[in-house]
Formats: structure tokens, sequence, C-alpha cells
């Protein structure tokens, strides 16, 4: 049976066969005997990481040591709120730092500022917070996500991309009413040049 360690774009952790591009973590929030989750964070500090590092292996959910969560892609794990990590990813988080500190108006910030920011961003009383779209859906920046419905959509060149846990497709209908899932702050840094790293089902 697959372990419950999958984020959605709406930062729901579910349990699905499929693994993704990237892992990364929010803290222990899992219990070492069973593999089963006991909270959904444990940390402001919500990481993107790498699947593989210095040839190291871990027995997922297997210690008492930060939780594994998987995504899709870098964008699905930016809408759900997660950062790149400055171990293991540190280009990438150098990147996204310098990026995020041009659009939000911010210098020689720290990782746990953005943290701060992030959480406040991403949460409504314990569930995901949905955010007005500051610009019309085609001109959102590549990678950022939106909520319609019960659909997630990724855009790319201003088109609609239909999430699943196995990858996109071509969104069938006209969005309505959308709603955006990547933190504004974030959705900003992408605005100013971040590229986040799109599952290749994104290149349809």
């Amino acid at each position: 049976m697959p372990l419950q360690n999958r984020v959605t774009p709406t930062g729901d952790i579910i349990a699905t066969p499929h693994r993704g591009m990237f892992t990364g973590n929010r803290g222990i929030i899992h219990d070492p005997a069973t593999r089963t989750l006991t909270r959904r964070w444990a940390s402001p500090a919500w990481l993107i990481c790498v699947c593989e590092f210095r040839g190291r292996r871990r027995k997922v959910m297997g210690t008492r040591s930060w939780t594994e969560l998987f995504f899709l892609d870098e964008a699905t794990a930016f809408a759900a709120g997660h950062r790149p990590c400055f171990f293991c990813r540190r280009d990438d988080a150098i990147r996204f730092r310098a990026a995020w500190e041009q659009a939000n108006g911010a210098k020689n910030i720290r990782a746990r500022d953005i943290d701060a920011v992030l959480h406040r961003e991403r949460l409504d009383r314990g569930n995901k917070r949905l955010h007005p779209l500051p610009m019309p859906l085609n001109e959102l920046p590549d990678g950022a996500m939106v909520q319609a419905g019960d659909e997630s959509y990724l855009i790319v060149q201003g088109r609609p991309l239909q999430w699943s846990m196995a990858g996109y497709r071509k969104a069938g209908n006209a969005i309505d009413s959308a709603m955006l899932l990547t933190p504004p702050s974030m959705l900003r840094a992408l605005s100013r040049g971040y590229r986040p790293v799109l599952h290749p089902s994104a290149s349809q």
C-alpha cells in the first residue's frame, strides 16, 4: 500500500503510487512505528528537495526524522506553499531568494523570514488559503497554479493545463471563477524571472 506522502497543489497530503520529481518536508509529521501521518506540518519551513543527493538513501518515514513528502513538480510544490531547500538545492534556492527579494521589495532576507510570509499566505485557519487573481488568467507567469471548483490548473504560456497525480493534460473547458493557489509573494517571484521545474507533461 502506498504511504500518505504525496502533496497536491492545494497542500493536501494523499496516498498514491505516483512519486513525482521532487521530495521535501514540513518537519517531522509522522509516526515511524506505523509510518502514518500524525499532523499536516510541524514547522513553518516547508521545503522542496531533490530526490537524490550525494548518494544518500533513506527509508521513507522509517525513522524519527523529517517526513519525506513528494511533489509532481516544483510548480505543484510552490502552489502548496513550499520553497527550495538551501541545503540540497542551494543554487536554486539562491536564485529563488534573489527573485523573491526583488519582487517583494526586500534585501538580505533570511530563509526563516520568507517562511513566515509564506506561512501566512498558504494557510487560512489551518486550511489552504486561496487568493484572488491579481491579473487575468492568461497573463499569469509560467508556473503559477490556480483552483477552479475541485480542479487545479498550471499556467504555461497563458494556457491552463489540468493537474493530476500523474501529470498535466489540456483543460477541456473554459475556466471560470479561478482563485490563485500559488502564494502571492511566490507569484511575484515568478513574474521576476524564477522558473520552476515543470513535469514533462507540461510541454504538450
